[in-house]
């Protein structure tokens, strides 16, 4: 249950609701049900009362703040039929957080530490609201803080030890990042795997330009299921064979970057249509600085002759988007860098810049290695942002080939 107007309104991407569903599943439970409810103390207590009934377990974000608009803890203790009480431990870890950060503590923030009488309070390492937890009916209910990194934080150290137990466990989940084939193709590869493993459910999330596949067990005991998921996982990995990159918590980037590191090689870049996209992905993993040299953005022609070499005939005979130059750029970088992998793109990613010999969405890029360089067409629809990061990945799958 996730409680905010700007949820309802659509203003903020709830962005919560995704990642405790996923870490709840992970333990066990089987959720039911995603609520989001906006800041209004009535509705909020009437949708706990009612789930109360339901569930076993209720998880909750949101309005635990200090402004007028944070109503949690009034609703939930008209839910109870309970008085508010301050609790003075609270208070003063609140007192001290906000003096530290050179501020002084005001009413507002004080009603940080109030609580339902009875509740089991659970402090935030993070952050100035602490979370809660009471009995709602026959469920437990916890309260957490709305900002993402404080609810991760209290879920891990609080939430977990208190209701792990309350699981049925009787479901396994392994969740597989695929790239290289769209949804339908996915699906199409997996069909009959759930009728070959009862109990088995496939199912698919689109994270453009990937795929994630959940496959999901359920049997008697969290063994059974856990040997029930591997055994349907091991006939997934075989039909998808080289299209799945990793496991949940991998990225393309990632996986790519290791491939490059666990060779020896190091890799420059030049970017043109990408805009540092590239890069961007790949230093955004850790241990990036072990192996990639440099990613040069060369978005003008100026800058592809004065800083990889290119010379002018070539972008003039050819033109900046021609298999000639990303060739050029890719041998460019790689011989200022002295990498072992060189990676280039051009390309027009619209919405405007396309001819009839070549349209928007038209990209060139090559990967130049010791051995020569090779320059791969390719064709891309979608809008700008989509043309970029397809680009991207592209790129990062032609690295990977390279260095297999």
């Amino acid at each position: 249950m996730c409680i905010g107007t700007e949820l309802t309104r659509g203003e903020l991407v709830n962005s919560n609701a995704t990642w405790l569903a996923s870490a709840l599943t992970d333990l066990g439970f089987d959720v039911v049900e995603d609520v989001v409810v906006d800041d209004d103390s009535s509705r909020i207590a009437a949708t706990l009362e009612r789930l109360g009934k339901a569930v076993r377990v209720i998880v909750c974000t949101g309005g635990l703040g200090p402004t007028t608009d944070d109503l949690t803890t009034q609703a939930v203790a008209a839910a109870l039929g309970v008085k508010i009480v301050r609790d003075d431990a609270s208070l003063e870890a609140i007192r001290r957080r906000i003096e530290k950060a050179g501020r002084t503590l005001l009413a507002s923030n004080a009603k940080q530490a109030d609580f339902p009488q009875g509740a089991d309070i659970m402090p935030n390492p993070v952050g100035t609201a602490p979370g809660y937890g009471v009995t709602i009916g026959g469920a437990s209910a916890f309260f957490m803080p709305g900002v993402p990194g404080e609810m991760k934080r209290m879920f891990e150290d609080h939430l977990v030890p208190r209701i792990r137990t309350l699981a049925m466990r009787t479901t396994h989940q392994v969740r597989l990042r695929t790239y290289g084939l769209p949804e339908s193709l996915v699906g199409e590869r997996l069909a009959g795997v759930e009728e070959s493993f009862p109990g088995v459910v496939i199912g698919y999330r689109a994270h453009f330009p990937e795929i994630e596949v959940k496959v999901l067990a359920r049997a008697g005991s969290n063994e059974s299921a856990r040997e029930l998921c591997d055994r349907a996982t091991t006939e997934v990995r075989a039909r998808l064979a080289n299209i799945v990159y990793g496991d949940v918590d991998d990225t393309f980037a990632g996986v790519v970057g290791r491939v490059v590191r666990n060779r020896g090689f190091t890799l420059a870049i030049a970017e043109s249509c990408t805009g540092g996209l590239v890069g961007h992905m790949i230093t955004r993993e850790p241990g990036a600085s072990e192996f990639l040299l440099v990613d040069a953005v060369t978005y003008a022609n100026s800058a592809k002759t004065r800083l990889l070499g290119i010379d002018e005939e070539v972008i003039r005979g050819h033109g900046a988007v021609s298999s000639e130059v990303a060739a050029a750029m890719a041998e460019g970088v790689r011989r200022v860098s002295g990498a072992d992998v060189a990676l280039s793109l051009t390309g027009i990613a619209g919405p405007a810049g396309g001819t009839a010999a070549k349209p928007v969405g038209t990209v060139f890029i090559a990967v130049a290695v010791a051995s020569g360089t090779t320059v791969t067409e390719k064709h891309f629809p979608g809008d700008r942002h989509q043309i970029q990061t397809a680009a991207a990945y592209a790129g990062l799958d032609l690295i990977r080939q390279a260095c297999v």
